[in-house]
């Protein structure tokens, strides 16, 4: 019983910026890889970034150089930082908290979604 919840969603101007939040809670034994993806209007999913819990990050290209993740274990909670804004970023963020139940298994458990709009 895990819930994910996000945060910091809103309407900026190109070139602004936003911190997103995503806070983990719950029955929470074995927290994982935590991630951002978002999803625009008639696209898939798509991944934006990911943190393991020794903090090494992996970034979409369309975002490295301008969005940073992050994340506060002791809070079971992950950041996205997202500067230099753009038009193309607008969509549904989602946040992934990938829980382990095993050596080789893991259920991930998904946010809300919080929209970010980015207008030219």
């Amino acid at each position: 019983q895990v819930q994910v919840v996000e945060s910091g969603g809103g309407l900026v101007q190109a070139g602004g910026s936003l911190r997103l939040s995503c806070a983990a809670s719950g029955s929470i034994f074995r927290l994982n890889v935590m991630g951002w993806y978002r999803q625009a209007p008639g696209k898939q999913r798509e991944l934006v970034a990911t943190i393991t819990s020794g903090g090494t990050a992996n970034y979409a290209d369309s975002v490295k150089g301008r969005f940073t993740i992050s994340r506060d274990n002791a809070k079971n909670t992950v950041y996205l930082q997202m500067t230099s804004l753009k038009p193309e970023d607008t969509a549904v963020y989602y946040c992934d908290a990938r829980v382990d139940s095993g050596w080789y298994s893991h259920y991930d458990y998904w946010g809300q979604g919080t929209q970010v709009t980015v207008s030219s």
